[in-house]
């Protein structure tokens, strides 16, 4: 099963993918996760010339043909191959990132964007998509939080103003009302009830397709 998890920055994905993976693993799954971009050699350059906050004159063309090439390296030499092994793939972000980000975000047709994903990925689409939904209010507040206990820069994403990321938060929205595999999760929540809620909307799916 190919399992995504999407939101805007500071959601707590990256927590929750951790979290499922170890409880797959002792259910006896094969597991394997994956972050976006990422997650292959060609992939984690892309990665670090997206994130770089110092190249503030990209064009937003640019931004997402980067996103999915890092993206279609990445189904074409792991993502496809674990699946067929009968892998359970996990995905820290995927391709409904460059529909909120630079669809929603930037102002990218869908359309347009719809035809990239075409090509990029084709039919490897995630079974379920978790989306941890929060305010961009709590959203700063997480980057302020984080920025003072580790010191750590934000990206060059992260840097972008509140209008934008109410526009991805908007996007993000749209796709969980049109794409039925979407699992809205309240990401104010504390782990544990976010945990659990993964868990349960995973069990059912996983029986309905047993069925």
């Amino acid at each position: 099963m190919f399992i995504s998890f999407e939101g805007i920055d500071f959601c707590g994905k990256s927590t929750q993918v951790e979290l499922l993976k170890s409880f797959l693993l002792k259910q006896n799954k094969l597991v394997e996760i994956i972050r976006e971009p990422g997650g292959t050699e060609i992939s984690e350059r892309i990665r670090k010339i997206l994130l770089d906050k110092n190249h503030s004159n990209f064009f937003m063309e640019t931004e997402i043909f980067l996103f999915s090439a890092s993206r279609a390296q990445l189904v074409r030499e792991k993502i496809r191959l674990w699946l067929k092994n009968g892998y359970f793939v996990i995905s820290d972000r995927f391709h409904d990132s460059s529909t909120a980000y630079q669809g929603f975000g930037r102002g990218i047709p869908l359309e347009t964007i719809k035809q990239i994903h075409n090509l990029a990925v084709g039919e490897t689409i995630p079974d379920i998509t978790f989306l941890l939904d929060i305010s961009v209010e709590e959203m700063e507040k997480r980057k302020f939080s984080r920025s003072r206990s580790q010191q750590k820069e934000p990206d060059r994403i992260e840097t972008s103003d509140i209008d934008f990321f109410n526009r991805v938060r908007d996007g993000y929205l749209y796709l969980s009302k049109k794409e039925e595999r979407f699992k809205v999760i309240d990401g104010s929540k504390s782990i544990d009830d976010i945990h659990n809620k993964i868990v349960n909307e995973l069990s059912r799916v996983i029986k309905k397709e047993l069925v």
